[in-house]
């Protein structure tokens, strides 16, 4: 080939890479042009932040706008439900006696209770999805302590999830120990009590005393000594109450295998009577004898100057005119926890909550059994 020829195939050459590398630096320029043409629109945009009151648009809204990354449209999974059951039938159409049978109280004692716990139940709307109204949690958990329904029964009646009931109930329940258990358990009006059980047929009397088992599911550790003397897994519920039956002192916890007469002597109840310092100096004197005011008690629990309990074995008139008056006076405590678990009826069935839970459901629920006797 002769040599003018070959200078001639590579000046060609070197044009033809100069034009390609010139169109693509062209197409480079357009490109980078529409890119940013694209990132002012975007932050001009509805869509857009406002760079006056931020630091600045996010490095992926930057990205999305360069067409670095594809915009996502973010979605989260939820189960569709119905609160239709909750908004426009429980509170607009059920009358009194469909409140009381189902949720243990009426509509007006119901809406006083939301607003005493308003303090520790107040939540915010998050961007995912709104709060629950103080009133609804409320709604499911005395619901699901009024019933023996399961979670998922509970959930479906309210169109929540199943996990919202149980936190639902843990939350309603360490409000009402929180803000209502040392105003809603407390000895009251002595004079009232002492008068109430001498009308009853026992001077000087400050309250009644005994125990009750509460199921549980087994625990994993220690569990024989949740094992009652019936022989299923319980915890132990020691209650003083008045001659009304509403609960004036109570202690709870205990495993199921512990005596009652145990539970007492470890108590804060006992070491307050034991001071001295739990009722107010209210002595009388029947005959010739100086009588503190006094407790009641089965024959499990000890004999105190301050705690009276039946006789025992052969019995004269006036020993059987005593257990007479004093198993009259003490038939409250009894009374009082068959109302208890008869309104609350989630007492009635093994809890699967843990150990820890248990005392804190059981609490609320004796706070609110006295609500509902102070509200008739």
């Amino acid at each position: 080939m002769e040599p003018s020829a070959i200078i001639a195939d590579v000046l060609s050459v070197a044009n033809t890479s100069r034009l390609i590398a010139h169109l693509f630096q062209t197409q480079m320029q357009r490109n980078r042009e529409r890119r940013q043409r694209k990132l002012r629109e975007y932050l001009n945009s509805e869509r857009g932040m406002d760079l006056s009151q931020s630091a600045g648009p996010r490095p992926l809204d930057i990205m999305v706008a360069m067409g670095h990354v594809d915009p996502v449209e973010r979605r989260f999974w939820a189960r569709e439900t119905s609160t239709d059951w909750w908004d426009r039938i429980v509170l607009q159409v059920w009358d009194e006696s469909q409140w009381l049978r189902n949720f243990r109280m009426r509509k007006g004692t119901f809406l006083e209770l939301c607003e005493l716990l308003s303090p520790a139940l107040k939540r915010q709307d998050t961007r995912m999805r709104a709060a629950l109204t103080i009133q609804k949690r409320v709604a499911i958990a005395l619901w699901k302590l009024a019933t023996p329904d399961s979670y998922w029964s509970v959930a479906n009646q309210f169109g929540v999830g199943k996990s919202t009931v149980g936190v639902a109930v843990m939350q309603v329940a360490h409000a009402i120990v929180d803000l209502l258990l040392s105003k809603g358990v407390t000895l009251g009006d002595v004079q009232l009590i002492i008068d109430g059980f001498a009308a009853m047929g026992f001077p000087n009397c400050g309250g009644a005393i005994d125990g009750t088992h509460i199921p549980i599911l087994g625990p994993e550790h220690q569990g024989s000594q949740y094992i009652n003397r019936k022989g299923y897994f319980s915890m132990v519920l020691q209650a003083l109450v008045d001659h009304k039956g509403r609960f004036t002192n109570i202690n709870v916890g205990w495993p199921g295998k512990v005596h009652d007469a145990r539970v007492f002597k470890n108590s804060g109840l006992f070491r307050r009577l034991q001071q001295g310092v739990y009722f107010p100096d209210r002595k009388i004197t029947v005959g010739d004898v100086e009588m503190p005011t006094v407790i009641l008690g089965d024959p499990a629990y000890p004999l105190m100057p301050w705690l009276m309990k039946p006789y025992t074995g052969a019995l004269d008139t006036e020993k059987e005119l005593f257990n007479y008056r004093l198993s009259k006076c003490r038939m409250v405590v009894e009374c009082a926890f068959g109302r208890l678990k008869g309104r609350w009826r989630s007492l009635l069935t093994r809890s699967d909550l843990s150990p820890k839970n248990i005392p804190i459901v059981i609490a609320a629920c004796c706070v609110l059994h006295n609500l509902c006797e102070i509200k008739g």
